[in-house]
C-alpha cells in the first residue's frame, strides 16, 4: 500500500501501558477525502488510537504517517495540531459566556490569548469564513446568542465549527451524537457528510443508527486491533463483531 494518496497511514502500531496492550499491531489506512466510522466495545483502543494520531501518546512500535509523508511519531501535540489534525472530544468545550460568532473568532485566531482575539477587527475574509461555518453548523439564526443558551446538540455543532475554523485536513470526532435528540442526530449526520466533501474525517461512535446514516466504511476495533472492516452491513454480519460488540 502506497502512503502517497493517504491522509492517515498506521502500520503495525502497538502501545502498552503497565503491561496492558492497548493497541496491538494495528494497521489502518484512511484515503484523502474519506470519512470513516470507527466502532467497537469499550477498551477496544479507539481513544488510544486517536491519542497516537494527535501525538498525545507515542507508540512503542509501528509507523504513523499523515498526509503521505509526515511521520507523526516524531512530532508533539502542538506541532501535529498546527499541521492540520483537529480533534473534537466527547464533551463539548465552548466559551459559554461568548456568542457563537465570538467562539468561532477565537478558534479562527488559534492559540493567541483571548483578549486580542475578541478586540481584533474581522477582515472581510475572516467574516466570510465565519459566515460559511455558521451556515454549515446550522446556527445562522443564533450567531449573536451566547453559547450557554444552546442545546447540548447545538453546542456539539458549535465545537465542530470551532474545529473547522482551524481548517484541519483531518478531523477526529469522538461520539458526536451522545446525548442528542433523534432530530439532532439526523442533522449531525448531514452536517458531517457536508464537512466530508472537502475534509477527511474519522468518527468514533456507538450509535449504530447514526453510523448507518453516515453511510461510510466502518472499522471495528477489538483488543487494540482491527477485527473487521467494510460496509456496516458487512461488519454487522461478521460473527466475531456480533459476539464481542453488537450482540450485547
Amino acid at each position: 500500500m502506497s502512503k502517497s494518496n493517504t491522509i492517515l497511514y498506521l502500520d503495525g502500531v502497538s502501545v502498552s501501558f503497565d503491561g496492558f496492550r492497548a493497541i496491538n499491531n494495528l494497521s489502518l489506512v484512511l484515503d484523502r477525502g474519506e470519512m470513516r466510522a470507527i466502532i467497537g466495545p469499550n477498551g477496544a483502543g479507539k481513544t488510544t488510537m486517536m491519542d497516537i494520531v494527535t501525538g498525545k501518546t507515542r507508540p512503542d512500535d509501528g509507523e504513523v504517517f499523515f498526509d503521505g509523508e509526515v511521520d507523526l511519531t516524531s512530532h508533539d501535540e502542538a506541532e501535529i495540531a498546527m499541521m492540520g489534525i483537529g480533534r473534537k472530544f466527547q464533551k463539548p468545550t465552548v466559551f459559554e459566556s461568548h456568542s457563537i460568532e465570538e467562539n468561532l473568532m477565537l478558534a479562527l485566531k488559534g492559540p493567541r490569548s483571548i483578549f486580542p482575539a475578541l478586540f481584533h477587527r474581522k477582515s472581510a475574509a475572516e467574516a466570510r469564513r465565519i459566515d460559511d461555518i455558521i451556515g454549515v453548523i446550522r446556527l445562522g439564526d443564533k450567531r449573536r446568542e451566547v453559547a450557554a443558551n444552546l442545546s447540548h446538540g447545538q453546542k456539539q455543532w458549535l465545537e465542530i465549527g470551532m474545529l473547522l475554523a482551524q481548517d484541519p485536513k483531518l478531523l477526529l470526532v469522538d461520539e458526536p451524537v451522545a446525548g442528542m435528540t433523534d432530530a439532532e442526530t439526523e442533522e449531525t449526520a448531514r452536517l458531517l457528510k457536508e464537512i466530508a466533501r472537502d475534509h477527511s474525517v474519522i468518527v468514533v461512535e456507538h450509535d449504530m443508527r447514526f453510523v448507518r446514516e453516515l453511510g461510510v466504511k466502518v472499522t471495528c476495533l477489538h483488543e487494540g486491533s482491527v477485527l473487521s472492516e467494510g460496509t456496516l452491513d458487512f461488519v454487522s454480519a461478521d460473527e466475531r463483531v456480533v459476539e464481542v460488540y453488537l450482540g450485547r
